[in-house]
């Protein structure tokens, strides 16, 4: 009984840990202090970390108890939406820390439409999301 219990907080500090370092990643990477630069609303910013945090927890507790939420279609839009655009600002905020863009562009001495590249790669990695989502509904 006493394994259980201490097994049990253990993988629940994990968790918090684990939440915790990916919410800290998102901060130091800048994704949420620049979302809200790009909204105008910087006053709301320890709000958005704590939001973020929450999130986080929340996620790591439905992925590991595999709670079930049956909220409908309109919900399951809304939240591939909202994780397409956590993704994509994750995408590109690890492609500008890592100036992947920028070097790939003057090794291959590439000069021109830079930006429709870019347009590409982000349309594709929709796309590509959409029809993994896609075939699991049907699954």
């Amino acid at each position: 009984m006493f394994q259980q219990i201490f097994l049990g907080f253990l993988g629940l500090c994990s968790g918090v840990i684990i939440a915790g370092g990916l919410t800290g990643l998102l901060i130091g990477l800048s994704i949420v202090p620049r979302y809200a630069g790009i909204t105008h609303t910087a006053r709301h910013m320890l709000l958005y970390e704590d939001i973020t945090l929450a999130g986080t927890v929340l996620g790591n507790l439905l992925y590991l108890f595999k709670w079930k939420i049956s909220l409908g279609m309109p919900f399951l839009i809304l939240y591939g939406t909202f994780s397409g655009i956590f993704l994509g600002g994750w995408i590109m905020a690890l492609a500008e820390m890592a100036d992947v863009f920028p070097i790939f562009a003057r090794r291959i001495r590439f000069q021109r439409g830079l930006s429709f590249i870019i347009l590409c790669v982000a349309a594709g990695k929709t796309l590509g999301s959409l029809i993994y989502y896609y075939h699991a509904w049907l699954s």
